[in-house]
């Protein structure tokens, strides 16, 4: 199992908003310079994104913006966002498993809870990082890149 590229490209496109904020109208095809991915895709993610009240954008030329304080969005707010969850589970099971057969019978009382288990303790990493704290770390590196 892997978690699409989108959750990535939602933290890169976090990134570049808050960097080039003030030099830049930091536009879809802008987003697309930087991550390497076509504008279409840039532009669903940032709907995605804005539809979670994440980011705001201004049509045409206006560009993106972060509407709150990066200690406010973790990264479990950008997962639930961008990512496609049915009913907010990150483990689909298989569909009807044979009744008929012991392990079939029982599999979904076997693996439920471990499965819930699993999924709670991501939540919990994932909502204890912060834009911030990405934020923090790339300044950290782009100082490196001018020395």
């Amino acid at each position: 199992m892997q978690i699409s590229s989108r959750f990535t490209l939602a933290v890169h496109i976090f990134a570049c908003i808050d960097t080039f904020k003030e030099d830049y109208k930091v536009t879809s095809d802008f987003l697309a310079g930087s991550t390497n991915v076509n504008p279409v895709i840039v532009r669903k993610i940032l709907g995605q994104l804005k539809a979670a009240g994440l980011v705001e954008v201004a049509r045409g030329f206006g560009g993106a913006s972060i509407p709150k304080p990066l200690r406010d969005i973790s990264f479990l707010d950008i997962y639930r966002a961008v990512e496609c969850i049915e009913h907010g589970e990150l483990f689909h099971f298989h569909e009807n498993p044979n009744e008929a057969c012991p392990v079939g019978r029982n599999i979904h009382k076997a693996l439920d809870g471990r499965l819930a288990q699993v999924q709670k303790a991501m939540e919990d990493e994932l909502s204890s990082i912060t834009l911030e704290d990405v934020m923090r770390d790339t300044k950290g590196l782009l100082a490196g890149d001018e020395g």
